[in-house]
């Protein structure tokens, strides 16, 4: 039995390794070109690849994976299954017909819904209170699939994008190899998607990382929480961006604080971080990055005394 995995982020990285160390017979790694990084832009390979080499496996990187040639080396590698997990190219059919025990996806959220490229994210921002992974057969459309089975885990508090990251590709693993030999025997379930119950979780854009004072304290929580720790929230002060990577969480029935105050304006400077006017409350932001300086605890930005209670953020 000759699998291909197909993956790009830390996320599928486990998803090979099981696979492996269950023994499988992962004949090829697909995964995306090696990208600068960093201040200095150094060619870095994917977490993907990195595995891959590890154990030896051949590694294709691909820049458009329909292109005619791209799909000629995957041929080559005579798969009978696919498993993709975060792979970040839509495959086209020459490559979905290709096995003949067809090409599984390990996505991360209870589709129908969140479909798309940032499930996890979309989820944390919009106050979920569970997400899981759904392993599916993959189709033409965008994570439109026949569902295999799910796998539901809860969305804590404390949990940022990063967390559930780390918990949701450790159940992807799980479920893929505790579904894997139905899978291959033909007993697997193939259960169609309700696409009025589905939604979409587009990839985040610039705006998306802004803090709109105005929506509630809850809402400004978890927004941050959604975005840490890849790009964090940001709003503007002296017209330069101001990075908010930790919102402590707001008490449950919080009340407006007096003053009238417009939301975004810096109500009190402390140890415990700096509190902002919400759209219903106030919340504690407790570490920031102002621009052109590296992240910090708000305690020790606010020892610098660049900035007053009265302040407001746009």
């Amino acid at each position: 039995m000759n699998i291909v995995f197909m993956g790009t982020p830390q996320f599928a990285v486990p998803s090979l390794e099981s696979l492996l160390r269950e023994g499988y017979n992962v004949v090829g790694v697909v995964t995306q070109p090696d990208r600068p990084q960093g201040r200095k832009r150094i060619l870095t390979p994917t977490p993907v690849k990195e595995a891959a080499l590890k154990h030896g496996i051949p590694v294709l990187q691909p820049q458009r994976m329909r292109a005619p040639e791209a799909i000629e080396e995957l041929a080559a590698l005579s798969p009978d299954l696919i498993v993709t997990a975060a792979y970040g190219q839509i495959l086209p059919k020459a490559v979905l017909d290709l096995p003949k025990h067809g090409c599984l996806n390990v996505h991360g959220s209870l589709l129908p819904k969140y479909r798309g490229g940032a499930p996890i994210q979309r989820s944390i921002i919009n106050g979920e209170k569970e997400t899981g992974i759904t392993l599916m057969y993959m189709a033409e459309g965008l994570d439109t699939g026949d569902m295999i089975a799910k796998s539901v885990v809860p969305i804590e508090d404390e949990d940022t994008a990063g967390t559930m990251f780390e918990k949701l590709s450790l159940a992807g693993a799980r479920l893929l190899l505790e579904q894997l030999p139905l899978i291959l025997e033909g007993r697997a379930e193939r259960i169609p998607q309700n696409d009025a119950e589905s939604t979409y979780a587009s990839n985040l854009s610039r705006e998306d990382e802004r803090i709109d004072w105005a929506s509630s304290s809850r809402a400004i929580y978890d927004r941050v929480r959604g975005l840490v720790p890849y790009s964090g929230g940001y709003t503007l002060w002296n017209d330069e961006v101001f990075k908010v990577w930790a919102v402590a969480q707001p008490a449950v029935g919080a009340k407006n604080p007096p003053g009238g105050q417009a939301p975004g304006t810096v109500l009190n400077l402390s140890e415990q971080g700096i509190e902002v006017k919400t759209g219903d409350g106030s919340v504690l932001l407790t570490r920031v990055q102002p621009a052109g300086k590296r992240a910090m605890d708000a305690s020790e930005f606010i020892r610098g005394g660049v900035m007053q209670t009265g302040t407001v953020f746009i």
